[in-house]
């Protein structure tokens, strides 16, 4: 485990819900003792207020899946479906082990969908979480052939986050001479996802799924109340904005490295 990944994680955590909030407030309490310090726990406790809104939070995620595309209609010429994990649930008793999570099951539900309707091959990818049997690539290709019937042609099996989705696919499917993509990833995500395997080196149709701002909100007064998924989302949300904003910048710098 590399010194970068650890210090990404970290401040992943803390500049995200709950831990943005919760650093405000530590920080508070270890200056109580300074007139800005209430203000600042004010401030904290408005933030974490403002996340658990599903307002906020279907603001939030439309903000992104606005710029994931219309629902995919067609190929465009594309060679492959790649289906991007995310996550795996660790030991599950009544799977007998590892299993793909919610969020990986929805999207490998959309890819086979695909598979059957394109007759395309699939290329699933996802590397070996801690602690975990196998890798999620490996888990993925499993469900994929046992439960919907289809047989994935590549599995990668080493990437432990969307940048190195994109970096250790993008070589397999070039080998076979694939240039042309359908990206399968959940719509808030798509814009990052695509942005990635774009930079790797691949021209991508977007297949977004699992749209959350797809219908229209219901301004009841119940939804003003705090709630814990709408925190979920808006950590999702503010999650794919960071991914953004960061893989813009590396991007970048690494094009500015490559001149000098």
């Amino acid at each position: 485990m590399s010194f970068a990944w650890v210090l990404k994680n970290l401040l992943s955590a803390l500049l995200l819900p709950p831990g943005n909030g919760l650093l405000l407030l530590a920080l508070a309490g270890l200056y109580r003792r300074r007139r800005w310090a209430f203000g600042l726990a004010v401030m904290a406790g408005l933030l974490l207020l403002l996340q658990s809104l599903p307002p906020v939070a279907h603001l939030l995620i439309a903000s992104l899946e606005r710029q994931a595309g219309p629902v995919f209609t067609t190929p465009d010429g594309a060679g492959a479906i790649v289906v991007l994990g995310s996550g795996l649930d660790l030991e599950a008793p009544e799977y007998g082990g590892d299993t793909a999570n919610e969020r990986t099951l929805l999207r490998l539900r959309y890819g086979a969908r695909l598979a059957h309707q394109l007759a395309l091959p699939v290329l699933v990818t996802g590397g070996r979480p801690q602690q975990s049997s196998r890798a999620e690539g490996e888990v993925m290709a499993t469900i994929l052939h046992q439960e919907f019937g289809i047989s994935a042609r590549w599995q990668e099996t080493q990437s432990r986050d969307t940048p190195e989705n994109a970096r250790f696919s993008a070589p397999l499917l070039q080998a076979a001479g694939i240039r042309r993509i359908v990206l399968v990833t959940q719509a808030f995500h798509m814009p990052r996802a695509q942005q990635l395997f774009e930079q790797a080196g691949l021209e991508v149709v977007p297949a977004p799924t699992g749209f959350k701002s797809g219908s229209r909100f219901a301004w009841q007064p119940h939804e003003w109340l705090p709630q814990a998924h709408a925190l979920r989302t808006s950590y999702y949300a503010l999650h794919e904005w960071l991914g953004i904003a960061w893989s813009t910048l590396a991007w970048q710098l690494g094009k500015i490295a490559a001149i000098f």
